[in-house]
């Protein structure tokens, strides 16, 4: 009897062990292409027996969540998005702290975003924005192929533009804070009021309106290149370019939610994503951006940008939350919620 007991005392803590191993999870949100956000939890779970709870929203969306939760934090990281929300949240206290082992393989840029932050958030990929088009309905309407963002307000595209509202979608929110740098001030409001005649929808997500392109719903596009590239790649008639006048682009980026409920499988989930093994998951999941670990080669269908002219982007300036939402809400007054 007393063996009985034993073995099954034994066998108790065994299944109990186990119990515990099997409930090992970890939360993310995730604010990139929907098919990576899947493929990555995928890998993950198969790899480390590890179960991802994943949510996929947009920059805005995931942000506003994790401001909505900061009292009782229910997701461990925020994957990808643009950084200046990242960088938003490090300034609010959302985001923990946390230097990855892998840093020193990352590319200066990605490092200097973990900088910049204090360490609350790193670039996990960079994008480049730019304009694409639908070749087709571009040939049909006999409209001319945009090559300069100052095409954009030719009145020819009335009702054939399309780009992300920057109430929820970080990718626009880069658009904006792209044309100050490139034009000034003063002169990106009056561009993008004029360009806004020329709208047919703002969508709440970035990938919307290269969707839209692809689909022939809409004729131009204000997107990031790499989701233009995969659009072509699918066959469908789209094209691309970096405006002429000089372009931005984006960090995207990762952080650990301050409070998170799972922090260790928190910190081995982001250091697997900075990981080389983890970035090419991407390239698997038909996104082309440019991944952070120099050890990472760049995916086959990334967008081609030589010779494209890009502007010194400053993240610390336009990352910062007051900058962010300074211009936000002037694009909000000023162009969204203006006339056509």
């Amino acid at each position: 009897m007393k063996f009985l007991k034993v073995v099954r005392s034994g066998l108790f803590l065994c299944l109990a062990f186990a119990g515990v191993a099997q409930a090992a999870q970890v939360n993310v949100v995730c604010s990139m292409n929907p098919e990576w956000c899947r493929n990555a939890a995928v890998v993950y779970e198969r790899l480390n027996n590890v179960k991802v709870n994943v949510v996929n929203k947009p920059t805005g969306e995931s942000f506003a969540q994790l401001m909505a939760e900061k009292e009782r934090p229910k997701m461990d990281v925020w994957f990808g998005g643009t950084s200046d929300p990242h960088f938003q949240a490090a300034e609010l206290g959302l985001v923990d702290e946390y230097r990855s082992p892998l840093l020193g393989q990352l590319h200066p840029w990605a490092q200097d975003t973990a900088k910049a932050s204090g360490y609350k958030t790193v670039g996990l990929y960079s994008e480049v924005l730019g304009i694409a088009y639908n070749t087709e309905l571009l040939a049909k309407k006999k409209l001319p192929a945009p090559k300069c963002w100052k095409d954009l307000v030719n009145p020819v595209y009335k009702g054939e533009l399309q780009m992300a509202n920057a109430q929820s979608s970080g990718t626009s929110y880069v658009a904006i804070a792209t044309f100050v740098q490139v034009m000034g001030e003063d002169a990106a409001f009056k561009f993008m009021q004029a360009m806004h005649k020329n709208m047919n929808a703002y969508s709440r997500q970035g990938l919307g309106p290269i969707k839209a392109v692809a689909k022939g719903e809409s004729a131009v596009s204000i997107s990031f290149l790499h989701n233009a590239a995969q659009e072509a790649e699918q066959k469908f008639p789209v094209a691309y370019v970096a405006p002429c006048e000089g372009t931005g682009y984006s960090v995207g980026a990762m952080s650990i939610v301050k409070g998170a409920p799972h922090l260790n499988e928190a910190k081995k989930f982001y250091d697997w994503a900075l990981s080389p093994a983890g970035q090419r998951v991407a390239a698997t999941s038909r996104s082309y951006q440019f991944p952070s670990n120099r050890n990472t080669p760049d995916p086959e269908g990334a967008p081609k940008v030589k010779g494209a002219k890009f502007i010194n982007y400053d993240l610390a300036k336009y990352g910062a939350s007051a900058e962010r939402r300074r211009l936000i809400e002037k694009w909000e007054k000023e162009v969204f919620n203006s006339a056509k």
